[in-house]
């Protein structure tokens, strides 16, 4: 399995360690993966996904889960996010002729 982000997409960058006398040798910048469960308000459910630290602060600045899918690009989504954009969209579509 990848350690890549499901929400953003990231993934290991390689580079090098340099020592003091300027030796380099490669090394590789792993990605801060978390397990964490967020919550979709609109379809009521709790999702178990492997994302970044960052991606967690993203989408608590950008206001929960959906909000954070509706305005993700989907080629950074992976298949099980972009199902669950698909299905928000769907609910908050359905919502809105119900709010007006």
């Amino acid at each position: 399995m990848t350690r890549r982000c499901e929400l953003t997409g990231t993934l290991p960058l390689s580079g090098q360690l340099r020592s003091h006398a300027e030796n380099s040798t490669k090394r590789k910048f792993r990605p801060n993966l978390c397990d964490v469960t967020l919550i979709s308000d609109s379809l009521g459910r709790s999702f178990s996904l492997r994302v970044t630290a960052r991606a967690l602060k993203s989408v608590e600045h950008r206001g929960g889960l959906d909000a954070f899918l509706l305005k993700a690009a989907d080629a950074d989504l992976s298949e099980r996010c972009l199902k669950m954009k698909r299905e928000v969209q769907k609910a908050v579509k359905a919502a809105a002729p119900a709010a007006a």
